[in-house]
């Protein structure tokens, strides 16, 4: 993709344009005692640049990863504990994949587990993606999994019996103290009903499909502005 003449992508230019209609989305809500979720990634770390001039119109955040944290912080925004925190009436995050459905691969950057826990908390979970991410079937983006570290030899053959190619992220290291398998070639035509499946092996902590708590809201970057799409009730 050629660059523009300041240096940024067209796909750079995307994400800034979704970062900024969910900063439009949430903004008429904020108010002195909101605390705000906020995901982990470039599209996310564009949306707390665009998040920083408001600061002082919202009590806070809760981040899913310490980069988002230090990044909120170096912005003066208040990170908040989730355990200290009532209600979260949205959640801001990116994803690797994204369906029609609103169904999302996440974990690339290696905080899955956090950002699902964050979007379970809240009322209205948004998805900010560039167009890239948009595809007919969960799979082509490599699946996460984070395990428990002595388990990973055991889940790794448990993924194998599924069809699943599973790669170690070597030198990577969860914010949890936990490791991450990759699945290849692994299509996803039934997401709700695989999440639920690799859950339930022994050593895994979660998984990178996020069906079962999908988001309510994409907004998606197209070259033609950006497309508002709601999950289907």
């Amino acid at each position: 993709m050629p660059a523009s003449p300041s240096g940024a992508t067209r796909q750079d230019e995307l994400k800034r344009a979704v970062a900024q209609a969910a900063l439009d989305e949430i903004a008429p809500h904020l108010e002195r005692d909101t605390v705000i979720g906020i995901g982990t990634g470039s599209t996310a770390s564009l949306f707390i640049d665009a998040l920083a001039p408001l600061r002082d119109r919202f009590l806070g955040a809760v981040a899913s990863s310490e980069v988002s944290a230090k990044q909120l912080r170096d912005h003066g925004i208040e990170v908040l504990e989730l355990n200290s925190v009532g209600r979260i009436p949205f959640y801001v995050d990116g994803a690797d994949e994204i369906d029609h459905e609103l169904a999302m691969i996440k974990g690339g950057g290696a905080a899955l587990t956090r950002e699902k826990i964050v979007a379970a908390c809240a009322d209205h979970f948004i998805c900010i993606a560039d167009e890239s991410k948009w595809v007919p079937q969960l799979g082509q983006y490599p699946l996460p999994i984070e395990v428990i570290p002595m388990a990973r030899s055991y889940v790794a053959r448990e993924l194998v019996a599924l069809g699943a190619s599973p790669i170690y992220r070597e030198g990577v290291v969860t914010d949890n103290g936990n490791q991450i398998l990759d699945l290849y070639d692994f299509p996803i035509p039934q997401p709700k009903a695989m999440e639920s499946r690799i859950n339930g092996i022994v050593g895994v902590v979660c998984n990178g499909i996020f069906a079962h708590r999908g988001a309510d809201l994409l907004l998606l970057g197209r070259t033609n502005g950006v497309e508002r799409l709601e999950r289907r009730r």
